[in-house]
């Protein structure tokens, strides 16, 4: 990674970054907000091309309990800061070896079971931005707020990760699996241990 001289500025989207070379973990939640204009980070979506506000897991390679957990590794491993508008998000994180990649993986495994949201993951310098978009919906947004604040947790204890589910519910976005032509919504048990 590329550490600046101590005490210099960086800047990204026109923003100005602290010297973070000397942080070793996430960011205090407290203050994780990177200063300064929001870039415009929307999309948009017409009532004709607007995809169902669902979250499929039919086809995830992964369980809910898995990918919670590898959003903790991650966090504990790259992240510098969020910020945020009425329908975009954005995390910072650091380059380090391998974190681009991952971030791609784990950003098109989201792509793939949430349509109504759009990941993608770019390269800055010694920053990986990944950006997550979704259309003009109440329900989108709420899952929105929710992928937004997942920095600000770890997802390692029983509770946590109940009061994650807990409060993707209050979304109003069900999480669906499909058999054949038939899509009913998962039950608790496919959503945490998955349909393997």
């Amino acid at each position: 990674m590329t550490t600046p001289e101590p005490g210099t500025d960086r800047t990204f989207a026109g923003r100005v970054l602290p010297d973070n070379s000397g942080i070793a973990g996430p960011r205090d939640p407290a203050t994780d907000t990177i200063p300064g204009p929001v870039a415009d980070l929307t999309t948009s979506a017409t009532a004709e091309s607007k995809p169902p506000i669902v979250c499929d897991m039919t086809d995830a390679p992964d369980t809910g309990l898995e990918r919670l957990a590898e959003y903790t590794r991650l966090f504990e491993t790259a992240y510098l800061g969020r910020d945020r508008d009425q329908t975009g998000a954005r995390w910072l994180l650091r380059a380090d070896p391998g974190v681009e990649e991952w971030a791609r993986d784990l950003a098109d495994r989201e792509n793939a079971c949430c349509a109504f949201m759009t990941n993608t993951v770019t390269r800055e310098g010694d920053l990986v931005i990944w950006h997550a978009t979704t259309v003009d919906d109440e329900s989108a947004i709420a899952v929105l707020d929710l992928f937004h604040d997942l920095p600000l947790h770890r997802w390692s204890r029983p509770s946590e990760v109940e009061d994650a589910f807990d409060r993707w519910s209050t979304t109003g976005v069900p999480i669906i699996v499909r058999e054949g032509d038939v899509m009913r919504p998962a039950t608790a048990e496919e959503v945490r241990e998955g349909r393997r």
